[in-house]
Parts: structure tokens; C-alpha cells; sequence
């Protein structure tokens, strides 16, 4: 996907004040970074690598991985662990995952993380290493209703994906009624995870290999998921989630303004 003047009108036009841009592996940071100098008063960087690459990285990727970090104000992620792929060497994502957790926490920058059938171990990892103050967010969380308490606590924030609009996702629905008000924020995840097509505002070709494409514009069509999902007027969910994305991404946007 192509982040064009048309995409940046697109997302203004749509009252966005602020994006967070993850790469997720060494061959994506300079492109974050390209993006984050070309718009610096509208995007936060963030480098971390997914695990779906941790396998790939290079035998320098902490030397360039702090690089990036140093190179002004950025986030850290997308991190995280990954049972559902094939093949998942779950030793290297935990070690890449801690280092990256302790160097969020040094810094006390927000970590965007994801996970894949190995809550439970997540959870183990939070508890046992360092953890940035201002918190660390559970992009598109998917782990159980009970868990949300005891991941609040050690400073998670859960984030809800226009995916989850699909009927087949009942469950996560329903888990996402229990996040305390103060830890709910919205994300499209663009380019992955589109709405249900009915809900999509800003439609883009599949890709070259056929999966669809999701246009970070429809971001409004994933408020309105939320608040009906909430039973809340659309306008007090926005103004609430802002303060929930300030509380853990201010510090960043303060040092570009």
C-alpha cells in the first residue's frame, strides 16, 4: 500500500490526528523512519521486530534496532510471541521479545505487542521482566475475558481491530465488553485485518497475492463498530479513547510539537 498525499488527505479529512507506524522487522524500520521524517508532526514511529521474523534477523538487529531508537523520539514494536505459526521457534521470540520489553522499559517507551496462542506464557514474561510506566499495548487483543484484569494491572492497554466486527468473532466481541474504560484504544491495523465489507468507507484492490487491503482511512468505520459494540454515543468513545492513547503515546507527540 502506497502512502500517498491522497492517503494523508484521506486520513485529515477523517479528523486522524495521530498514527502509529510499526515495523516489524530490520527491512521495515527504514521505511518507518522515512515516513515518520516526511510527517513528523502526525506520525510515531515504532521499531520492534514481530516474531513471524525473529528467524530472520540479523546477527547485528540489537546494534540497529537501538540505532533506530536513538534517532529521536519512537515507540517500540510490533513485538511479541506466535504459537500459531508453523514451525515457531518460541525460544528465539521469547529471548528477542525480553530484550526488547527491557529496552522499552530503560526508556519507558510504549511497547505494541502481539500475540497468538501463547498467552498464558506472555503473561508469565510480563510479570518477571522490566515494563515501561506509561504502559504497553495488546494490539488486537485476543486472549480471554479473564485475563484482563491481571494484564491491566501490569499496564496493558487492549486494542480493538475493525476485524472484529466479523460475525465469526463473537468471542472477542464479547471479551471487549470487560476492558476497563480507561484501557480501550481503536486501531484498523491497516494494511491487515479489514472490516466486514459492508463496513468499508475507503475499499482497496487485493494485493498480488490476493489478500485484501485495509485503508488506514477507515478508522471512523472502526469507531462506530466500537460504539455500537459499547452502546456508546460515537463522540464520547473518540474523546475517551484519545485520553487513553495520550496517556501512553503523549510523551511522544509532545517532543514533536
Amino acid at each position: 500500500m502506497q502512502l500517498t498525499d491522497e492517503l494523508w488527505a484521506i486520513l485529515s479529512r477523517e479528523r486522524v490526528r495521530a498514527v502509529v507506524v510499526n515495523g516489524c522487522c530490520e527491512n521495515d524500520w527504514p521505511e518507518v523512519q522515512r515516513i515518520a521524517d516526511l510527517h513528523p508532526e502526525f506520525v510515531v514511529p515504532s521499531y520492534g521486530y514481530h516474531p513471524w521474523y525473529v528467524k530472520e534477523r540479523s546477527a547485528d538487529w540489537k546494534k540497529v534496532l537501538l540505532e533506530y531508537l536513538n534517532n529521536g523520539k519512537a515507540a517500540v514494536g510490533e513485538i511479541g510471541l506466535d504459537c500459531w505459526i508453523r514451525n515457531p521457534d518460541i525460544q528465539s521470540q521469547e529471548e528477542v521479545f525480553s530484550f526488547q520489553m527491557e529496552l522499552a522499559a530503560e526508556r519507558n517507551l510504549p511497547a505494541s505487542i502481539h500475540c497468538l496462542q501463547a498467552w498464558g506464557r506472555l503473561f508469565d514474561l510480563l510479570r518477571s521482566c522490566p515494563r515501561p510506566e506509561c504502559g504497553f499495548v495488546l494490539h488486537s487483543y485476543g486472549g480471554s475475558r479473564e485475563m484482563i484484569q491481571p494484564l491491566a494491572k501490569l499496564g496493558a492497554y487492549f486494542s480493538l481491530p475493525g476485524h472484529f466486527a466479523h460475525e465469526r468473532k463473537a468471542r472477542h466481541r464479547e471479551t471487549f465488553l470487560h476492558v476497563p474504560p480507561d484501557r480501550l484504544l481503536i486501531e484498523t491495523d491497516a494494511p491487515d485485518q479489514c472490516l466486514p465489507v459492508e463496513r468499508v468507507r475507503y475499499p482497496l484492490p487485493d494485493d498480488d497475492g490476493g489478500k485484501p487491503v485495509n485503508h488506514p482511512g477507515n478508522i471512523r468505520a472502526v469507531y462506530e463498530f466500537a460504539a455500537g459494540l459499547h452502546s456508546e454515543e460515537l463522540e464520547r468513545l473518540a474523546v475517551r479513547v484519545e485520553t487513553n492513547f495520550l496517556r501512553i503515546f503523549g510523551g511522544l507527540l509532545t517532543a514533536k510539537s
